[in-house]
């Protein structure tokens, strides 16, 4: 075989494993919509922070946003702050927000730098402490950060995975609560940010 064909062919190759590599851990969907899937319940949370444990059934009625995230992960920094101001905005209008603390490494299941961590990023709302990934796994969850809402039915009706599109996971929220979207819309310095 001579040289450029051993060249073309090792290119080839390489091309085609790369593909097949990067294909189905490309990068996550943006969000999804469903409205057949039964949210799954906190069992199995090894502790909880700023309440008593909860369930989705004593939350029936209630639009929940659940949020996965750990106190290590940069991304899940950023969202905090999005978070919060769903939290400050909605949380009197029915929003009911929950925490899923799920560590990736294991420095992150130290309980006092996880209480550390709530005070310093102003979590007010309910924290799951999920050491042993139970809930994680039981949403079948794949990213850090991860928000889930959940309709006042007990459903999954939205997913977004990632940084980004805070307004639209708001206007979702707002048409949960059964708002008009401009009456009660953040500013946009906040969704924004």
């Amino acid at each position: 075989m001579t040289y450029p064909r051993l060249a073309a062919g090792l290119a080839i190759s390489c091309a085609a494993s790369l593909a097949l590599w990067t294909g189905p851990w490309s990068a996550a969907p943006a969000q999804q919509t469903s409205t057949d899937t039964i949210a799954p319940d906190f069992a199995g949370a090894d502790g909880w922070y700023n309440s008593a444990p909860l369930t989705l059934d004593a939350l029936r009625g209630k639009v929940v946003l659940v949020e996965f995230w750990t106190r290590e992960c940069i991304n899940c920094i950023h969202v905090l702050p999005h978070t919060k101001a769903l939290y400050d905005t909605y949380s009197k209008r029915g929003l009911q927000v929950i925490g899923v603390h799920t560590p990736e490494y294991a420095e992150e299941r130290d309980a006092a730098a996880l209480q550390d961590a709530l005070r310093r990023y102003g979590i007010m709302w309910p924290v799951a402490v999920d050491n042993e990934s139970r809930i994680w796994n039981a949403y079948g969850n794949r990213y850090w950060p991860a928000v889930y809402l959940i309709d006042r039915n007990g459903r999954v009706v939205y997913r977004h995975y990632g940084e980004g599109d805070y307004e639209q996971t708001e206007r979702r929220i707002v048409e949960l609560l059964g708002k008009a979207y401009g009456a009660i819309r953040m500013t946009l310095r906040i969704t924004t940010m």
